[in-house]
């Protein structure tokens, strides 16, 4: 009887083009669509080639089935706003006779707005049927730390730490987001011998209210003004190359530094190197206190 079993939770991504709106949809919740956001969001996953398949989504899988094969227990996918489910991944671990379920979202950083409701729908979704240990952040985690050390060492580029902005209210509630973001960049740029850089936002969405910012348009134009004219982009709050990295950065970002003559690259992502998947297995063998099988 297997003992344990890992749910690995991420945002979602839609299949193919023709997904797009049943997945804006899930992500506004009921709240009214604007056409034009809409329209926007679909051109991008046409201009990135996406249209009968998502990269992403086979990133995820590979990143499933590779940890799966590490630990030796099963891993499922949960999803929160795509298919499958965070309920369902829990449903097939209960259905496999797990007692404990490891939570395991593929972001490192606390937020109430982000973790915070990953915890609550995989906490809704066991109900008590199984022990949950789930892993709240990890972006002090020495082996994902030494990760991102290595693809930035013997740079001679400024180094940009990126991550996914949220509104600025969570500041005044505490939330600890932005505090863990700069102490992972603090830790990444020491271990790589790194003294030459910055943090700043990316992905900030139009919600009508302030958001964490430098955005990292922005901040380009600023490092511009004083002098930098080579910039390496190390995001710290993703882990795959999903429509923030290959829009925001690897499209955005990029025609910006364009416009203003700053060279601009960006670091490889995890996705499922092998080295990554370690990390992950290190983070599910910590959270459990007892061997996975019985």
């Amino acid at each position: 009887m297997t003992r344990a079993a890992v749910v690995l939770m991420a945002y979602g991504s839609p299949d193919r083009i023709a997904d797009v709106p049943a997945y804006y949809a899930d992500i506004r919740g009921g709240r009214p669509i604007d056409p034009d956001r809409l329209d926007e969001l679909v051109e991008r996953y046409r201009r990135l080639g996406i249209e009968e398949e998502n990269p992403l989504n086979r990133i995820t899988e590979e990143t499933r089935a590779a940890l799966q094969r590490d630990l030796e227990i099963p891993v499922f996918t949960g999803m929160r706003h795509w298919r499958p489910r965070i309920a369902e991944a829990a449903e097939r671990a209960l259905e496999g006779r797990a007692r404990t379920i490891v939570g395991l979202v593929l972001a490192p950083h606390y937020s109430r707005m982000s973790i915070g409701t990953y915890r609550r729908l995989l906490e809704e979704a066991v109900a008590g049927r199984a022990g949950l240990a789930f892993v709240e952040s990890w972006g002090d985690d020495a082996p994902f730390v030494a990760l991102l050390a290595e693809r930035i060492r013997g740079t001679h580029s400024h180094v940009v730490f990126t991550a996914h902005s949220l509104p600025a209210r969570i500041l005044a509630d505490g939330d600890p987001y932005q505090d863990q973001l700069l102490e992972t960049s603090r830790l990444v740029a020491n271990g790589a011998g790194v003294s030459d850089w910055s943090f700043s936002y990316q992905s900030e969405s139009a919600t009508g209210e302030p958001w964490l910012g430098p955005d990292i348009l922005d901040h380009l134009g600023g490092l511009h003004a004083s002098g930098v004219r080579d910039v390496l982009l190390c995001p710290i709050g993703f882990v795959a190359d999903h429509l923030e990295i290959r829009w925001d950065l690897d499209t955005e970002a990029r025609e910006r530094a364009g416009e203003l003559g700053v060279r601009l690259a960006r670091i490889e992502m995890p996705n499922a190197d092998a080295a990554f998947i370690a990390v992950l297995a290190g983070l599910v063998r910590r959270a459990l206190p007892v061997p996975s099988e019985a």
